[in-house]
């Protein structure tokens, strides 16, 4: 029999909570499981005047209502606040009844602007602290990463501010003594702290900013998070996400994986300096000329490098990089592997050693001997760290800017990083909670089995 429903006239009255209309499951639910903001007043009440103005939002109505729109996609506050009109979650989740009228979606922006980036990061850093209590991260073993997010600007909005002056008046030397241009190119006129970057040499620059994360490898939960311009280069994070790691956990991580965009000497010197055993596969040495640098054999307690022909380089001048170690003309005038060694135009040869070479010497040994535990650990640095920035940029924003400038995008970094940890620890929470259910449960079968039992005897021995 077909069912009918008339929809003339809706009920005008509804009875009961709203928290009776949401499944038990839905990710806001299970989020306000775990989520405690009772601190979150005391810690923005110099943001507001105590006697003087309007009263304003709730502060965890406000940053409540910042989560559901990073935990259900909903990032730009427009859209947030319409969708969350007819959003039976969304209110719940805020405490706002059917009939009370939602705040405007510009007191987000002001909120935001008022408390500033360094409130959402304190705010990250407590969730961090939870998910550490809660043991759902350890901050053993971390895996880091960057990867680039799109500027909210236009193509039309790019404009050359003196690209080839820039470029001449500021060379920037590599490890292998490469020059490169510094900060100069086209810039955004409407986001002039986003530079163009690519995320390969086949894909096409555009203008972004570099998003760093570290991440725990029990279960996913970001331990530090830094937005910076796209142009920097990712090895000079490693130090801080380190040092941010090991105040949070206090004490630093035992293992610490990346990739092969990290494999330089200083990142290896820095962890190892801290007793951090570094899971990065070592680069090539790269080879300029027919005689590569790994066959310069140097020693690092008599400050001299050694060439293939036994000569002796001596040391010249420092650079922020490393140092230079040179030859004598007439000891390269002779030499058999002049021709390969040396350009026409060179009479003598040059090399860079790079700070903390000796480390990265260590790390290519180290590499060539990886076992199966060390593939197995990388393994999950793929799917553990880039899995994150794939979470974070598919399900919650993160691949474009919503806002521009750089404090909104760490601003928006932030949240998207909160989200997730609140994600991570509810879903150990629920696995807990099921686990304990299921613990009870075969207490309970075991009782009923021995009440039984229990039945049978004393049935037996009446009938004797």
């Amino acid at each position: 029999m077909i069912g009918s429903k008339r929809r003339e006239q809706m009920d005008l009255f509804v009875a009961g909570s709203l928290d009776r209309l949401i499944p038990e499951d839905h990710v806001l639910m299970r989020v306000d499981r775990v989520l405690d903001l009772s601190w979150l007043r005391e810690e923005v009440s110099d943001c507001y005047c105590a006697d003087n103005g309007r009263p304003g939002i709730d502060p965890e109505v406000a940053l409540r209502l910042m989560l559901a729109g990073m935990l259900l996609g909903y990032v730009h506050d427009r859209r947030l606040l319409r969708e969350a009109r007819a959003h039976l979650a969304i209110r719940w989740f805020i405490g706002y009844g059917l009939h009370e009228e939602l705040p405007h979606h510009s007191s987000l922006t002001r909120i935001r602007q008022r408390w500033g980036e360094a409130r959402f990061k304190e705010i990250f850093r407590r969730t961090v602290q939870a998910c550490l209590e809660a043991n759902v991260a350890k901050g053993e073993v971390v895996h880091v990463d960057a990867s680039l997010i799109r500027a909210d600007v236009s193509w039309e909005s790019l404009a050359s501010h003196h690209a080839e002056k820039v470029i001449q008046e500021n060379p920037v030397e590599d490890e292998a003594g490469k020059k490169g241009g510094g900060r100069g190119g086209p810039v955004s006129r409407t986001d002039p702290d986003a530079r163009l970057a690519r995320k390969s040499a086949r894909a096409r620059s555009e203008p972004s900013y570099k998003h760093h994360a570290a991440v725990d490898d029990e279960r996913g939960v970001v331990l530090d998070v830094a937005v910076t311009e796209g142009t920097l280069d990712e090895r000079k994070m490693m130090a801080s996400h380190i040092e941010a790691v090991s105040e949070l956990s206090g004490r630093a991580p035992e293992l610490v994986t990346a990739d092969s965009g990290y494999a330089y000497s200083k990142v290896y010197g820095a962890l190892e300096s801290r007793g951090v055993e570094a899971l990065i596969p070592a680069k090539k040495e790269p080879s300029q000329s027919r005689v590569p640098l790994q066959l310069f054999h140097y020693d690092a307690r008599n400050e001299v490098v050694k060439c293939p022909g036994g000569k002796t380089l001596r040391p010249r001048q420092a650079t922020e990089l490393g140092r230079y170690y040179g030859s004598r003309t007439r000891d390269c005038a002779g030499c058999a592997l002049r021709s390969d060694c040396l350009s026409k135009s060179q009479t003598s040869k040059a090399v860079l050693i790079p700070n903390e070479y000796p480390a990265l010497l260590r790390a290519r040994r180290r590499h060539l001997r990886w076992g199966e535990e060390e593939k197995r650990l990388y393994g999950r640095h793929r799917w553990r760290s880039e899995g994150y920035h794939g979470e974070a940029k598919s399900w919650h924003g993160l691949g474009r800017a919503v806002r521009r400038g750089l404090e909104n995008m760490k601003i928006q970094s932030y949240l998207t990083a909160i989200a997730v940890n609140l994600k991570r620890l509810a879903a150990a929470f629920a696995a807990r909670l099921f686990a304990l259910w299921g613990v009870c449960a075969a207490r309970r079968r075991r009782l009923r089995a021995h009440h039984a039992l229990t039945r049978r005897l004393g049935f037996l021995s009446a009938a004797a």
